[in-house]
């Protein structure tokens, strides 16, 4: 296949019955939801909300979560359509494919790696932070060396040794995730169904608990004056915060890359796709609203915000903390569990194509699930998760995330002109109003994001390029 040919819906169904024979297909609606949830209501709440309310939009966290939420409904329905016409796995890189050739869907793979494996460092970061503070709480503490990742972000963006070595519980339970995937994605799909429900309660119990302690002080002034930087308070702070956060809404991609082992997926995933959507913007904006009330949003650049907000307000809710503080550990293992599992599938929608070694398309009969894949995503990600500092992950992340939703709208627009007669189960409503309002917002969350964050991305994007070009590209031709 040559860089710049498509492949076509019809041999994507191809591939969905012959190389998928190994996948098992139980997925349902709850679960594929709980999937969606359980890959969504984690680090953006837990972990990066501090940071943004902190850095950018003051107590307007909500608002910035309100904006990323209405620009990922926008690429939700773009998700769907695609999703309903191609049920298959590999998401956003096969419906590049489909829409604008391999070279294209080689880059939006390569972008899905910065996504979904720098997506799992962070959770883990963040759940190690929970952990230890957890352990405070008890009097136990674990020494500096092996609690923090060696090297950090300056306030200058330069990254400075810490003098530890490594990040060891982060590390631990990302491999402690890897196990749990090589026991199959339905083993896989129940722990996660179980950790989803407790951390909604747990959310519904911050929000009804935290509104009494809330000192309306702290929403004052709600958008605190811009500092004189663009993206430090004001309006543009509350842009470039819904950029940071828009990290947060990485489920939504993870749901697509599962279409291949869901049941009836021509309706189930875009009916998850929506239900994910909307249930975790009402879980943000009301979370974000409460622990900036219950502290002031200038204590929040911690790793574990929620536990910071709710350990201020002290005695009164002390059961509430020690729930959350729980669940919170449990609830970014299901992140880190999801997270994963895209990976180890856009591992196999790559492999399965040629541009990855064969090995990544190999099936484990006893767990129907792509042991190689899950291997290497899980060793990678437990290396960076010990060794890369956190707040360098949440831009670069939101920035990969973002660069593939324009491609999926993109790819919606180039299909409809392409193949109009093509079965679409499910349509993109307002079109092409919608695909074309994804972009633009797209892109200006992307234009709100530090510009080194554009230079990392580009270098990013050049090693994926030279890859393809070395690798990718000459193994396709040796297989095809």
């Amino acid at each position: 296949m040559k860089p710049f040919e498509r492949k076509t819906i019809a041999a994507l169904q191809g591939d969905r019955a012959g190389h998928g024979e190994g996948l098992s297909r139980n997925i349902g609606l709850f679960a594929l939801t709980c999937f969606g949830v359980g890959s969504t209501v984690g680090a953006g709440i837990f972990v990066l909300t501090g940071t943004v309310a902190a850095q950018h939009s003051g107590p307007a966290v909500a608002l910035s979560f309100l904006i990323a939420s209405v620009v990922c409904l926008l690429a939700g329905l773009c998700y769907a359509e695609l999703a309903a016409m191609m049920p298959v796995t590999g998401s956003a890189y096969s419906y590049s494919h489909a829409s604008m050739g391999e070279a294209a869907a080689w880059m939006v793979g390569w972008c899905l790696l910065l996504e979904y494996l720098f997506a799992g460092t962070l959770v883990a970061i963040g759940w190690s932070a929970y952990f230890q503070s957890a352990l405070h709480d008890l009097g136990v503490g674990l020494p500096t060396l092996f609690t923090q990742a060696p090297f950090a972000l300056s306030p200058h963006r330069n990254l400075v040794a810490t003098g530890a070595i490594v990040d060891l519980p982060a590390v631990l339970l990302t491999l402690f995730c890897t196990a749990l995937l090589l026991r199959g994605t339905e083993f896989s799909a129940r722990v996660n169904n179980i950790i989803v429900v407790a951390k909604i309660g747990a959310m519904l119990l911050v929000v009804v608990t935290g509104f009494a302690f809330v000192d309306r002080a702290n929403w004052t002034p709600f958008i605190p004056e811009n500092s004189g930087v663009f993206g430090h308070f004001g309006w543009s702070g509350v842009m470039q915060g819904a950029g940071v956060l828009f990290f947060a809404y990485v489920g939504f991609d993870a749901v697509s890359t599962l279409a291949q082992e869901v049941r009836n997926p021509q309706r189930t995933v875009p009916r998850a796709l929506l239900a994910s959507v909307g249930v975790t913007t009402l879980l943000y904006m009301l979370v974000g609203l409460v622990i900036t009330g219950l502290v002031s949003y200038r204590l929040l650049d911690v790793a574990d915000p929620v536990y910071v907000a709710l350990n201020s307000v002290g005695a009164g809710l002390v059961w509430t903390k020690v729930i959350v503080g729980f669940v919170a550990i449990a609830g970014l293992i299901s992140v880190l569990l999801v997270t994963l599992l895209g990976q180890v599938r856009i591992f196999y929608a790559m492999g399965r194509d040629g541009l990855l070694p064969a090995a990544f398309t190999r099936v484990r009969a006893e767990s129907h699930t792509p042991q190689i894949g899950t291997l290497v995503t899980g060793t990678v990600a437990a290396l960076a998760a010990g060794l890369l500092p956190l707040s360098l992950l949440g831009e670069l992340i939101s920035i990969g995330t973002l660069f593939v939703f324009v491609t999926v709208a993109v790819s919606v627009i180039i299909l409809r002109g392409r193949e109009p007669q093509a079965a679409r189960p499910f349509r993109v409503p307002l079109y092409p109003w919608t695909p074309l309002l994804s972009i633009a917002a797209c892109l200006y969350l992307m234009w709100t994001l530090p510009g080194d964050t554009w230079i990392r991305l580009f270098f990013w994007l050049v090693i994926g390029g030279a890859v393809y070009l070395l690798y990718g590209l000459r193994r396709q031709r040796r297989v095809g």
